[in-house]
């Protein structure tokens, strides 16, 4: 697994667990799938994305968005 198919993993999981959390616990919650998926739009354009370096700097080997 690369690091784009990572990221669009993490990304998901994250959303889907603040989703679930703002269900149970509180609807705040919502502002960290609210970032996330800010991030999302910010890395397209930009090509920066703090989970693509972490990820590369880990030894995951990259794809073609996040090089």
């Amino acid at each position: 697994m690369n690091v784009d198919r990572m990221i669009f993993a993490i990304a998901g999981l994250f959303v889907l667990i603040s989703v679930g959390l703002s269900q149970i616990h509180s609807p705040y919650w919502l502002w960290f799938t609210a970032f996330v998926g800010a991030n999302m739009f910010q890395a397209a354009f930009s090509g920066f994305c703090p989970l693509a370096m972490i990820l590369k700097k880990l030894g995951v080997s990259t794809g073609k968005a996040f090089q």
